[in-house]
């Protein structure tokens, strides 16, 4: 990394701890959240931008714990594979894979991790406890001056509660092997507080060979409140294995090889273990406030899969094992000045981002049976990153306010590979800027303008890459820091009583897209694209015990030049979808009744580039109805599937080969199912 960069970052970080040495003790207002969102006018830089509030995401059943996602308008969650492993996301047109241009933060620490084994931005958050979410707030674009990395579809900044109201345990049973149990409480000490939760749930799943999934939780959180200072320190421990079945051809069903929950290999599997610690600050001044976010990470991953089966290797077939061992270690923290600039209220942000990945090893290993036979690549990486970010937030008249803002980021990659022409070091910079304009509020409606530019990093192993990992044919590196931009028109209105919209209409740019490659199983960087689309959500309170939620994303996308050597190929991007749409009803506190009931739909997409192959369009719909027994108890049954449709969670289109078949394979789509209609109970109680 150069020298100059790192005596900026460390004289940034020197003044921030040095205003906050200069601050004068101010005491921190109480802020008390009611209802499901905190969207109201007057609280959004952009009219994709929101709070979603624990009293929501309590009142929604989710099949898998990252669907607590799906609470961001727009966004999809669904999974190809064992539960265990991070599951598919989809917004603004993307298929984001399983995290790439989707940042996700629980508490400041990143959940995307860059140069995974199984993907760039891989996003696990199966260890996410949701009774623990106090809030998200989401975003949209690259508008925001404290978003890097990944965050140009949008992000998530996911928060938990310091402290329990009361003690939860809770025992959920399901079909299929479902079983769950919970308790977290939080107690006053001396000084501080102190929050547990311990989480173990087990899953078959629906499919012919068992997932026999199990994952074992726990948090444990100290707190403190001080005059204007809150602190906390939080440890966590997760740990999962599981049976995996992949997507499938779908002639292997039609021909009945195997049924539809069936396997071509099942001896596909995963294992994986994070723990974390971390520490965040918040210190209120007179005039503005100090924050400070350090965490450390250490987590492995060994999964085994096969998407070819016997394309590559007729005998042995084509499992392969990607594994990694990575410790994370990053810093975030940013000064705000508040002051009155002619007159003008006004407020200036300087924050710093760094952080750390050391992967010792990552790898790709062929397999057989669930075993390791040889070694494709392994690799130790080294990679860090440093941000640094200026905002300015102005109201400039009553009507007029404006955000501007500036970050730069540097990466510096040191790849060291079992293949020596792959390794290498390389360092890269990227200059970001943003604008935001608020206008109004008018009639209880205000309007916004944003612009801005953003990037995601691509993996190291690309990055110092000559040569491919198999067959060992030349290859360009892939570009470091991949530039996009985007802008977006919206409004937010709330002149019909208990009835809140937001409207936007928005595009992005992106100079380098990442497509999944069947056979090799990975991402691989290919052409520019375009995209742009409206999204339009409604939450209308329609009685103090009745919520109504209905949200709908149109979007239209294609790489910019055509993407193969046949000029009639087609600029399609495979997965992106089109149109999403969704209907939530929610009802509390109908005297002892509580229940939920939610609609999703994401629409067909291209499975190629010249669009010749789609998906069909999936729609799913969940229930909830509850009973509160008493004041400390109630009991809860929820079904998801709830109409049993035989969809699709997602497809995907390249060749494969099934024993007897032709030595080139045959091109099909690769399917994995949505799981059928299944109920679960769930008995909770309060102490």
């Amino acid at each position: 990394m150069q020298a100059p960069f790192i005596r900026t970052v460390l004289a940034s970080a020197l003044v921030l701890a040095w205003q906050l040495s200069l601050a004068q003790e101010a005491q921190l207002p109480a802020v008390t959240v009611t209802g499901n969102y905190n969207n109201a006018v007057g609280t959004s830089d952009a009219a994709s931008q929101g709070v979603v509030t624990s009293k929501l995401i309590e009142s929604r059943p989710t099949l898998r714990p990252a669907e607590v996602l799906e609470f961001v308008p727009g966004v999809i969650v669904s999974q190809h594979s064992g539960d265990g492993k991070a599951n598919q996301y989809y917004l603004r047109g993307f298929n984001l894979d399983h995290g790439t241009d989707f940042a996700t933060f629980v508490d400041g620490m990143p959940v995307n991790m860059p140069s995974h084994a199984h993907g760039q931005g891989y996003s696990d958050l199966n260890w996410l406890i949701p009774e623990l979410v106090e809030r998200m707030n989401y975003r949209k674009g690259p508008y925001y001056a404290d978003e890097g990395d990944f965050a140009s579809a949008g992000a998530a900044h996911i928060r938990l509660f310091n402290s329990l109201p009361r003690g939860l345990a809770s025992v959920t049973l399901g079909e299929h092997g479902y079983a769950r149990a919970l308790v977290a409480d939080s107690s006053a000490l001396t000084t501080g507080k102190l929050l547990y939760a311990v989480e173990a749930a087990h899953n078959d799943g629906p499919w012919d060979h068992s997932e026999d999934f199990r994952r074992f939780n726990g948090v444990l959180r100290y707190s403190l409140t001080e005059g204007s200072t809150r602190q906390s320190l939080t440890a966590m421990a997760y740990t999962a294995k599981w049976n995996a079945t992949d997507q499938v051809p779908e002639r292997a069903i039609d021909s009945g090889l195997i049924g539809r929950f069936g396997a071509i290999d099942s001896s596909d599997h995963g294992d994986t273990t994070r723990t974390s610690l971390s520490y965040d600050l918040l210190h209120a001044m007179d005039d503005g406030e100090f924050k400070l976010n350090a965490y450390a990470i250490q987590s492995r991953l060994d999964l085994f899969s096969n998407f070819t089966f016997y394309l590559d290797d007729p005998v042995r077939g084509d499992q392969f094992e990607q594994a990694e061992h990575r410790q994370v270690y990053g810093l975030n923290t940013s000064r705000t000045w508040n002051s009155a600039w002619a007159d003008h209220e006004s407020s200036n942000t300087l924050g710093l981002q760094v952080r750390h990945d050391r992967l010792s090893p990552v790898g790709l290993y062929t397999a057989e049976g669930g075993q390791r036979l040889d070694t494709t690549q392994e690799s130790r990486v080294r990679e860090t990153s440093v941000g640094l970010y200026a905002e300015n937030d102005t109201h400039w008249l009553p009507w007029l306010r404006s955000v501007v803002g500036v970050r730069s980021d540097q990466y510096h990659f040191d790849v060291r590979s079992s293949i020596d022409a792959n390794s290498g070091t390389k360092t890269a910079l990227i200059n970001s800027p943003k604008l935001s304009l608020i206008f109004g509020p008018w009639d209880k409606t205000e309007y916004f303008f944003n612009y801005g530019y953003g990037f995601h990093s691509n993996d190291a192993r690309g990055v110092t890459a000559t040569v491919k990992a198999k067959g060992g044919d030349p290859t360009d590196p892939a570009i470091p820091l991949v530039r996009t931009r985007g802008s977006e028109l919206g409004l937010r209105t709330e002149i019909v009583p208990g009835l809140q919209t937001s409207v936007a209409l928005w595009q992005l740019d992106i100079a380098s897209e990442l497509v999944f490659v069947g056979d090799a199983g990975e991402t691989e960087a290919s052409g520019a694209s375009k995209r742009h689309g409206i999204e339009i959500n409604n939450h209308y309170v329609a009685r103090p015990w009745l919520l109504f939620d209905a949200d709908l994303a149109f979007s239209q996308s294609s790489f910019n030049e055509n993407q193969g050597e046949d000029p009639n190929f087609g600029r399609y991007i495979p997965g992106s979808v089109r149109t999403v749409a969704s209907f939530g009803a929610t009802v509390t506190n109908f005297g002892p009744w509580f229940g939920q009931f939610q609609l999703r739909y994401f629409g067909p997409r291209p499975l190629i580039e010249d669009n010749s192959q789609r998906s069909r369009g999936t729609t799913l719909a969940y229930a909830r109805v509850g009973y509160k027994v008493s004041s400390d108890m109630k009991v809860a049954v929820d079904v998801f599937n709830l109409f049993d449709r035989k969809a699709s969670d997602i497809d995907y289109y390249y060749p494969s080969r099934l024993p007897g078949e032709a030595a080139d394979g045959v091109s099909d789509t690769h399917t994995h199912p949505a799981e059928p209609r299944s109920l679960r109970i769930t008995l909770s109680m309060n102490f």
